[in-house]
């Protein structure tokens, strides 16, 4: 059983515990190149960078920070975590993805999805109220600009498009194109019937609650002919890697409630996290992943035969973190984790 390890990231910036100081943009975009880089050489096999346009996240524009680390990388993937494709043209996106699978020559993916925020609806003049539709009909058209080098597209909030060519087409001939949700029921039947691999935000509660949906994702996707192959289920959740457990668990709370208590200003059914609310998260049945190699190694098993996974990104980190703790992290993910998590599964 072949489990693929990676990471997401939104290249956060938040305040840094020990200074108070907030990384800047630029930095932390330069940071993230570096970190991809050594993702790469540590062997893991994905990097995901997500679209975010607030200010306590870097990055706007992933395809271009996912170019930059293709040029400079050889054999990991590279993906979006996500790609809110509500608010984006579908041919662009293509378009940007395909020159990255050209520049890594057959490594880029695209994980699409409606976003965890709406900051850019308004940004580029989209509506809310057409949130449901925006997504359905955007996701149709990449899909079919993935199968058809000439789009012929009727568009009701797109542009209608006759029989025009786009071009680069992706170096794979079978580009993929992964679909994230949060748990939604009526998103995981809609990507299940079209048979799109599905991706899974397990960031609270107990993952183990996904297995019902994991379920109804295989049994509607085969009802609709899609072969088990096609029906690829992965799962990203927050983590943190140190030598010392406790350490780890002790470094993580104070970014993790930043990011936390950010998102609580903006949504009333979130609210500030308490330390309390931490340890349980980091706990056993808890969706952080935090704490030494052997630990969190045993808790992404866990996930993964929970939920039956293909691929499995630990979201690291999820707030600020220096960038030297950074790299050690990513460092001990790829070269003491990886290897016992693949290990457990070579012997399935």
């Amino acid at each position: 059983m072949a489990i693929e390890l990676g990471i997401t990231t939104f290249g956060e910036t938040t305040k840094l515990e020990k200074t108070g100081e907030v990384i800047p943009h630029d930095q932390r975009i330069r940071e993230l190149v570096e970190e991809i880089e050594l993702a790469d050489q540590v062997g893991l096999d994905i990097y995901a960078i997500g679209e975010h346009h607030r200010e306590d996240f870097a990055v706007s524009a992933p395809e271009i920070v996912l170019a930059a680390g293709a040029a400079r990388t050889k054999s990991i993937r590279l993906s979006s975590a996500v790609t809110i494709i509500s608010s984006i043209d579908p041919i662009r996106v293509y378009q940007q993805y395909a020159t990255i699978d050209a520049i890594s020559n057959g490594r880029a993916e695209i994980m699409a999805g409606r976003g965890s925020f709406t900051e850019s609806f308004p940004l580029f003049g989209y509506n809310l109220t057409d949130y449901d539709e925006l997504f359905n009909e955007k996701l149709d058209m990449l899909l079919t600009i993935k199968e058809e080098t000439t789009l012929k597209w009727k568009g009701e909030h797109t542009q209608t498009v006759h029989n025009r060519p786009v071009y680069p087409r992706a170096v794979q001939e079978d580009f993929p194109i992964w679909v994230a949700t949060g748990g939604n029921l009526d998103s995981t039947l809609r990507i299940a019937e079209q048979g799109l691999p599905i991706v899974y935000a397990t960031i609270g509660g107990n993952p183990k609650a996904f297995r019902q949906l994991v379920r109804i994702y295989k049994e509607i996707g085969s009802r609709h002919g899609h072969a088990p192959e096609q029906l690829k289920v992965a799962a990203h959740s927050w983590g943190w890697i140190e030598e010392d457990h406790q350490s780890a668990i002790d470094h993580y709370f104070y970014p993790t409630k930043q990011t936390v208590d950010n998102i609580a200003k903006d949504r009333p059914h979130w609210i500030e996290m308490t330390k309390e609310q931490y340890l349980a998260s980091v706990g056993p049945d808890g969706a952080i992943f935090v704490g030494d190699p052997e630990h969190v190694a045993a808790k992404i098993i866990k996930i993964i035969e929970d939920l039956q996974l293909d691929r499995f990104m630990l979201h690291l980190p999820i707030g600020s973190m220096p960038h030297e703790d950074v790299l050690k992290a990513i460092k001990l993910y790829g070269e003491k984790v990886a290897p016992i998590v693949r290990n457990h599964f070579k012997k399935k």
